[in-house]
């Protein structure tokens, strides 16, 4: 049985159309360039991945997109909104949402306690009733912990809620930061290398919460390296090498491209 995600009132409906595109961004670290003149359109509704080998330049295209680290170059519009600048922070309360390849969770704190941090972003609780715990507060918290137990039931760890987050196997700890990025309500989700370190059943369980997203209005931008798992869940695909644009596609296209087989898997694409 195919878990659903609670409805978020906090959503609003867009219209249809490019949700973020980017134009001409760059970064470099010294004398590496990581990033060179990427330009993509994120569809809303879609799911976006992002592919290519070791050091092509994924992670550092999303800490760009997200606001981990600011452009050399360049410019990013969340549907109407320029990004160009704006911290990460910011970008949240816009909508954008993000997990890492390397989890980051709060690991001596419950798994219900690492969602329940997410949800601050869109909560206006005078400083005060922190210290006090006042009517606001406490009618804040119990609201929080309910939607956060929906958030962990839906990643299929409801039962973990109250194990200490870095007890928990590395593939509940991966659908527990995707459970912390949904509490800020994401419009836009991306995710870094989320089917790394899952076993085969694991896989299967990410797909279905994705494609869930997918039907429940979020747009998804994807990096990930199990070309299963791409070319079954993703809508458009573009392929980074040392930092370029190699090619964008549908799954069917960067399969048969000739220069994607080449550079990223140096022959036979499965």
């Amino acid at each position: 049985m195919t878990a659903a995600i609670p409805p978020d009132p906090r959503r609003s409906t867009r219209e249809s159309g490019v949700l973020l595109r980017a134009e001409g961004l760059y970064k470099s670290f010294g004398g590496v360039n990581a990033v060179q003149n990427i330009s993509l359109a994120i569809p809303a509704g879609a799911i976006f991945a992002v592919i290519g080998p070791n050091g092509a330049g994924k992670s550092t295209l999303l800490n760009l997109l997200s606001g981990i680290y600011r452009s050399d170059a360049g410019s990013m519009v969340l549907d109407g909104i320029d990004l160009t600048g704006l911290p990460a922070y910011r970008r949240v309360r816009h909508g954008i949402a993000r997990t890492f390849q390397k989890i980051r969770l709060f690991k001596h704190l419950s798994a219900i306690d690492n969602v329940v941090a997410g949800f601050h972003i869109h909560y206006d609780i005078p400083a005060w009733q922190y210290l006090v715990h006042g009517t606001a507060f406490r009618r804040n918290h119990v609201r929080c912990r309910e939607e956060a137990a929906r958030l962990l039931a839906f990643m299929g760890i409801e039962q973990r809620a109250y194990m200490p987050a870095g007890s928990l196997s590395y593939g509940e700890q991966r659908m527990l930061e995707i459970a912390r990025a949904l509490a800020t309500a994401p419009r836009l989700l991306m995710v870094d290398e989320p089917a790394a370190g899952l076993n085969a059943a694991e896989v299967d369980m990410l797909f279905e919460r994705i494609q869930t997203l997918r039907r429940n209005g979020i747009t998804l931008c994807i990096v990930e390296h199990n070309m299963d798992l791409v070319m079954r869940v993703a809508d458009r695909v573009l392929v980074l090498d040392y930092g370029q644009h190699l090619f964008e596609g549908a799954p069917a296209e960067v399969q048969s491209h000739a220069g994607v087989i080449g550079a990223y898997l140096g022959g036979q694409m499965k």
